[in-house]
């Protein structure tokens, strides 16, 4: 069983346009029941002492789903981050926004600036991943190491993963623990390429909107369950013979 403390976990929030189609309501009703499933998985977290929470709410790829779907999605986000960023500093939950923002609208754009600034302080993190993609994450820190050794900054002897790790969008938050993914599916579509390396993957049948905080309580006790070796052997882990 892993005696390593669960710091981050992150999720893959899948399934929502699927429940809706099953209870016969509009698609973005799905997204809409989906947002309600952050705050009690949130709240599951931070009980179990889980610093950081990420969810993927909007992929690099989801840019092709119909029009109508998207404009849908950008305007549940923007009223998630009006909602709730008051919510969560009181809280003392922290918002932090990951991904590419250069296709968001200007009004979007400043309701993530007010509500990471609103909810810029707390013993927790909430991570929103929006336009973001791992592919991308990982081409954009390569992009500013090769501006680095251009501009003398960095030698290639000191291109390593420790230096890649340095500008990810992740860069100020704990490893990756727990990675989930719901609805069904077995596989992590381009989520946290680079940081779920060593993270533990846990798939849920379950639909997002019906994935509650009984449902968050499963997949934490499960990783508990899980011995975590990092390369080492399980005699090595039992035995304690093994340096760091």
């Amino acid at each position: 069983m892993s005696s390593e403390a669960l710091r981050h976990v992150a999720i893959i929030m899948d399934g929502n346009n699927r429940w809706a189609k099953r209870e016969g309501k509009q698609g973005i009703l799905g997204h809409r029941a989906g947002v309600e499933r952050i705050r009690d998985v949130l709240e599951v977290c931070r009980k179990n002492h889980v610093e950081v929470l990420t969810v993927f709410a909007f992929s690099s790829e989801n840019w092709r789903r119909p029009p109508k779907e998207v404009e849908a999605l950008m305007g549940l986000f923007y009223s998630y981050l009006k909602r709730e960023a008051r919510r969560l500093a009181e809280e003392r939950v922290r918002l932090k926004v990951i991904g590419n923002r250069s296709r968001f609208s200007e009004s979007l754009l400043r309701a993530i600036e007010e509500a990471e600034a609103t909810a810029c302080v707390g013993d927790s993190t909430l991570v929103i991943a929006a336009d973001y993609g791992g592919q991308w994450d990982v081409a954009q820190s390569a992009r500013k190491l090769a501006e680095e050794v251009v501009e003398g900054r960095l030698s290639l002897d000191e291109v390593d993963a420790s230096a890649i790790d340095r500008h990810m969008s992740t860069q100020d938050l704990p490893p990756l623990d727990l990675l989930v993914r719901t609805g069904g599916e077995f596989r992590i579509s381009n989520f946290l390429l680079w940081q779920a390396a060593y993270a533990e993957l846990y798939f849920s049948p379950l639909l997002w909107p019906e994935f509650d905080g009984v449902a968050m309580e499963e997949a934490i006790a499960d990783f508990y369950q899980r011995q975590r070796r990092f390369g080492r052997t399980g005699d090595q882990l039992a035995q304690g013979t093994f340096s760091a």
